[in-house]
Order: structure tokens, then sequence, then C-alpha cells
């Protein structure tokens, strides 16, 4: 009988932050996946936990998911966990799940601290809807690109961002979509937690007079107060993103999300022309 996945959350800063299940669960498994067996011992040490360790990071995902696998097959427990907060979420082990359930193994969650929602909690802006897109693209151009395309969205915005590329996307933010209310949150749970409310101009500047920026950062951006009308016809903005270098697949979806459509409605629209 095959053993059971567990996606573990663990604190995203303070060492409080973590379940009493999710500290049994770390107990009683045979083995924990984690991106740096460094870190995760920090929080080992802090709770006496003692259960072996093993690297599984995005360098070494593909290999390791095989051989977690064998070992889970074999009757073993594995839990999952990351450097900080909830695994998969902008980090390492999409891959190990997708196998394991195509290999009936149980995958089961253990909830905890996730840098997103803790953020958004406190951020003040709306949470009735939003969206979480991971880390912007590093260079300028593909990021104003990105957020072009998420610009008539009626949806609070949220990313992760590094440290020396805040100043950078913040003056493509106020470029692309104006005054709109951002809230920049850092080191979150952390010694020097500090959320930043303002536009983006006004934010970096803020940050701009600082010697450094340093710490893990989510970036969340107020939603259009006004839907944007675009009257392009829909096979004519399909192809223009497609000629920007968009897969046609992918330019479906993005105009399906922009006009509030489903992807089906994008396809048979373009079809009967």
């Amino acid at each position: 009988m095959s053993g059971t996945l567990y996606v573990v959350a663990t604190p995203i800063g303070n060492l409080e932050d973590i379940s009493a299940r999710a500290i049994r669960v770390l107990r009683e498994v045979d083995l924990i996946a984690c991106e740096d067996t460094r870190q995760t011992r920090k929080l080992l040490d802090r709770y006496s936990i003692s259960t072996p360790l093993i690297s599984y990071h995005e360098h070494n995902e593909q290999s390791r998911s095989e051989d977690l696998l064998r070992e889970i097959l074999a009757g073993k427990n594995v839990a999952l966990v990351s450097d900080a907060g909830t695994p998969l979420i902008a980090d390492p082990g999409y891959r190990l799940v997708e196998r394991a359930l195509e290999r009936g193994v149980a995958v089961t969650p253990i909830p905890g601290p996730a840098a997103l929602l803790a953020a958004l909690s406190a951020s003040g802006l709306p949470t009735d809807s939003f969206l979480f897109q991971g880390f912007l693209p590093p260079k300028k151009g593909q990021r104003r690109k990105l957020l072009e395309e998420l610009k008539p969205l009626l949806a609070t915005l949220v990313f992760y961002e590094a440290p020396h590329r805040i100043l950078d996307t913040l003056d493509d933010i106020a470029e692309v979509l104006g005054a709109r209310p951002v809230v920049v949150a850092r080191e979150l749970t952390k010694i020097h937690e500090e959320f930043l409310r303002g536009t983006a101009a006004e934010i970096h500047d803020a940050l701009a007079s600082r010697v450094s920026v340093k710490g893990e950062i989510v970036l969340m951006i107020g939603k259009s107060e006004t839907q944007e009308i675009d009257d392009t016809p829909i096979e004519v903005a399909v192809e223009k993103l497609v000629q920007s270098g968009v897969s046609r697949m992918e330019a479906c979806k993005t105009v399906a999300r922009q006009r509030g459509l489903s992807k089906r409605e994008v396809y048979k629209q373009i079809n009967e022309r």
C-alpha cells in the first residue's frame, strides 16, 4: 500500500505561524522534501522535529519527483514544504503533485500561511475579486505587455516581486495603469514588516529615497474603477496579440478573460468568420 504526500504550509517569517497539525505531520512523516535543507532545519529545530530532509527545488524537480514517488509508492509518507508559505504558490511542487495523482497517490493539503493572502487581508484593497500572477516578468517589455493585458480586469492584481526590480516595476505600473491605488507589503510577519500605500509613483519615490530596498515583497494593484469598453472585433484583438508574439491559444485566453467570455465563445466567434 502506498503512502501519502502531504503538502504542508510553513511560516513566511515568524516561526510561530505554524499549525499544530503541520507540526504533527512533520514529526510523523518518513521524509520531508524541501527547497533548502538549511532553511527548513531552522523550523524543525524550533519544534524539536528530527525527520530526515531531502532537497527538492526548481533545479532538481524533475528527477527528484521520481525519487520521492518511489518512496511513497513503497509505503512511505512524505511531506512537501517550501522555504516559506504554501508549496506550489510561486514555488516548486506542481510536477510532484501531478505525478502523484496520476499514480493514484493520496495528496493531502495541510493549510497555513500564504504571503499573498496575508498581504491582501491587510492591504485595504478590494478582495471580492483578485488575480494572483506570481512573479512579474523580469524584462521591461514583457512586464509592460502583461500589465496591458491585465489592465481591463475588474480585479485587484497581486504579484510577488524581487526587491532589486521593484522600482522599475512601479515605473511600469505608473506608465501603463496610471494612478490606481497600489500597496507594497514587505517582510510580512517579520520584525521589519511594512505596508506602503499610495499610487505607484508615490511609492516609487518613497522607496527610491532609501539606500536600498530589501526583503520579500507582495505587490498589489487596485482594480480598475470602470470597465474599459473595447469594441475591437474579437478576431482582430486575437490576431494583434499573436503578432506580438503570443501563441494563438494564449491570445484567445487573454481576449476571453478581458471581455468576460469563455474560451469557447471566443473560438466560436473566430471560426464563424
